[in-house]
């Protein structure tokens, strides 16, 4: 099936090789373009029309810069190398600045492959026939888009439209969604997440994923699902379809004040599933005595431990922390129970059994007539200012 679209980066080379198509000098219309809602001529910006491939091996421009998206680059490595298939001609990738390029997993790969490295806004000057985007975290401008024979394809890990936006399986673990998912789509300007949907296919999500869990899953279904469209690239264009205008929700980024616990206000399973969700990019956040202190883990608490006098023959409050000594955890009070806590940072890592004995003893042997109830948690309240509201995630 042939798909007519434009090209405007520049001709492609005479012949189009194996993956070339057509007669000299054809002129495509811009079907998908229309779909879109792209502006567009059918001829190329220089009037040369050039030819535009109409099967593989396609010349690819990667978008990416996390974990999730170097599964996608490496999938499109295999793909280029494996040369008796002939999908991937040439692969090319642009990623984003960074000072630390530890951040960045798909640079590191790209570099190891020995892959041409854009940084952005850079995207080079190649002739591409699709462009691929894994959380870049960047609009990309509808001249950009244009530029794409076939356009730009997002591989997005969420059963869009739920999740639409950069922090889409952090979202789904931090709501106890219990079905997650990837769709292949294509990008449209202005907006993230809007485009026709060209594949879609769902997983359940094990109980008490977490994030790095469920990232690691959704990252091989998405490689594997993006793969599959470029095997039949024009039909999967032609074929797309729509995003329903209900059950729309979105994701946004995650900042350091989603990790400051509300004793009074969450559940323990919320806090278990805050957890899950940021726990590996930003520990969860307290009030201790003025100090502020993270809780690096989080564990449910056994019923056994519940049943503690205690626990049972006192007044407590939402941020009560106890030291259970049988089973060397902080307990703490939330609204509608208790959570375990292992091991936290005051300055320094410390177990249960650590601040137990720098701090908690010691604060109740000074405050021997206190109650118990005073020695707590508090929700940490930070300042509104811009360096501590910078987002800590940026997927899209």
């Amino acid at each position: 099936m042939r798909v007519l679209v434009r090209c405007c980066w520049g001709p492609l080379p005479g012949g189009g090789g194996s993956g070339g198509g057509g007669g000299a000098g054809r002129r495509p219309s811009p079907q998908w373009r229309t779909l879109l809602g792209l502006s567009g001529s059918s001829g190329g910006e220089d009037g040369r029309g050039a030819r535009v491939r109409e099967k593989p091996p396609w010349r690819v421009l990667f978008f990416g810069t996390d974990q999730f998206a170097r599964e996608t680059l490496r999938a499109l490595q295999a793909a280029r190398e494996n040369k008796g298939e002939e999908l991937i001609e040439n692969l090319e990738v642009v990623t984003v600045p960074s000072p630390s390029p530890k951040r960045l997993p798909v640079k590191q790969y790209a570099v190891q492959s020995q892959l041409p490295v854009y940084e952005w806004p850079d995207v080079g000057s190649g002739e591409y026939d699709v462009g691929v985007v894994a959380s870049f975290g960047r609009l990309l401008s509808e001249a950009l888009i244009l530029k794409f024979p076939y356009g730009i394809l997002n591989v997005h890990p969420s059963c869009l439209p739920r999740w639409r936006g950069p922090a889409p399986i952090i979202h789904t673990v931090l709501h106890g969604d219990t079905v997650a998912g990837v769709t292949i789509m294509q990008i449209r300007p202005k907006r993230f997440d809007v485009g026709p949907i060209l594949k879609q296919e769902t997983v359940p999500v094990p109980p008490k994923s977490t994030t790095k869990d469920l990232e690691a899953v959704l990252s091989r279904l998405g490689a594997n699902m993006l793969i599959s469209v470029l095997k039949t690239l024009p039909e999967s264009l032609n074929n797309g379809r729509q995003q329903p205008a209900e059950g729309v929700t979105h994701a946004p980024k995650i900042s350091a004040a989603t990790s400051c616990i509300k004793w009074e206000e969450q559940t323990s399973e919320q806090i278990f599933r805050l957890h899950r969700a940021i726990g590996n990019i930003i520990p969860l956040q307290t009030l201790w005595m003025n100090s502020t202190i993270k809780l690096l883990d989080v564990v449910e608490v056994n019923s056994s431990v519940l049943t503690d006098p205690k626990l049972t023959g006192q007044a407590v409050i939402p941020g009560s922390v106890i030291y259970h000594r049988q089973s060397q955890i902080l307990l703490v009070c939330c609204k509608d129970g208790w959570i375990g806590v292992r091991s936290v940072m005051l300055k320094k890592t410390l177990t249960a059994t650590d601040f137990y004995n720098g701090y908690l003893h010691p604060w109740y042997q000074k405050n021997s007539l206190a109650q118990p109830s005073q020695c707590r948690f508090q929700t940490l309240r930070l300042p509104l200012k811009k360096k501590q509201e910078k987002k800590i995630v940026a997927m899209q």
